[in-house]
């Protein structure tokens, strides 16, 4: 969180986050986020990527990026940035290959260059690193009159399909199979760029929601091992049915307070999980219902406090992109 900003307030941020959130980002776009939430949150990341050390695996981060510094292009300016903190957002992994999203918040338009080092060296090492058309983010990429109560069921979203646009974390990877949500910062054109540029084994299937604010398939639809689904029942409408032998299990309701004020997201974000292996996940610490009912699945759980991050739209799967897996590449469904 260091160097993040406060996005400005637009269409595409109206349709995702809090409508509390609007009077904040209204009011100080661009200038850093509430010092006390920000620096408990850069704790938690820190003491986070110490444990994974711990573990064994190997942590590497962006360099830092002064996120209140304001852009433009020769179209619209934004007053800053974001922030560097959500890879998953901003970086797809697919095999060798490692895509940069066309991510449509402007606020965002650069947050790739923090990772421009970390990535050049995975070139150099032999990945295959590509860039999705940079969007122009002009005015009709965005539908100001975009159905705000049920978007699925009117095919209504922030987003128009008049380029390709998506974030990473609308995808979630499953061997040789990845699974996509149509969201508010997808778009139908956004999946279909990614399909047509993995290689022949990987397939792509859609996940239909349900869900008002649908951006991220991460924190709705989590595939944690194989033969295993996590899934928020209030926000996906169908499972694929490539996955109808799979276990499927609904989470329980978040443990975070009504008075606990997330900038970002729902508090269904604890559902953002993270594997370490077949059996061991990573639960953020508050969220005892969610952990006992893993530990029952048969998951070995790892409790750790993330709750200050959450505040700012992700928890552990988000805060991470893994470019390495050991084991064997194939498909689960």
């Amino acid at each position: 969180m260091r160097g993040a900003a406060v996005p400005q307030w637009d269409v595409a941020v109206e349709s995702c986050v809090p409508a509390s959130a609007r009077e904040l980002f209204t009011r100080t776009a661009g200038q850093p986020w509430p010092r006390e939430h920000a620096e408990a949150a850069e704790a938690e990341l820190d003491a986070f990527a110490g444990f994974l050390t711990a573990r064994g695996i190997v942590v590497t981060r962006p360099d830092p990026v002064d996120h209140t510094r304001s852009f433009s292009t020769p179209r619209w300016s934004s007053p800053g940035g974001l922030y560097s903190a959500m890879p998953r957002d901003l970086l797809l992994v697919v095999g060798d290959m490692i895509i940069e999203s066309p991510m449509a918040w402007r606020s965002r338009y650069f947050e790739a260059d923090a990772y421009h080092r970390l990535l050049t060296g995975y070139f150099r090492r032999g990945a295959r690193w590509i860039a999705a058309p940079r969007p122009l983010l002009d005015d009709d990429t965005f539908d100001a009159g975009f159905d705000r109560e049920t978007p699925f069921a009117t095919q209504s979203y922030a987003t128009t399909e008049v380029e390709p646009t998506f974030d990473a974390a609308d995808f979630t990877r499953c061997g040789t199979d990845l699974f996509a949500q149509r969201s508010h910062v997808t778009n139908r054109l956004g999946i279909e760029w990614v399909a047509r540029h993995l290689d022949p084994e990987y397939t792509v299937h859609i996940v239909e929601t349900i869900d008002p604010y649908p951006m991220h398939i991460d924190a709705s639809f989590v595939p944690l091992a194989p033969g295993k689904l996590l899934l928020n029942r209030n926000k996906v409408k169908d499972v694929p049915s490539v996955l109808d032998a799979w276990d499927v299990r609904v989470a329980p309701e978040p443990a975070v307070p009504d008075d606990f004020e997330l900038y970002m997201s729902s508090p269904t974000v604890g559902m953002n999980v993270l594997m370490l292996s077949e059996t061991q996940v990573v639960v953020e610490a508050q969220e005892t219902a969610l952990a006992d009912m893993l530990d029952e699945w048969g998951f070995d759980v790892l409790p750790i406090p993330f709750r200050n991050v959450m505040r700012f739209g992700g928890c552990f799967h988000c805060v991470t992109a893994d470019v390495r897996r050991r084991g064997e590449l194939r498909s689960f469904v």
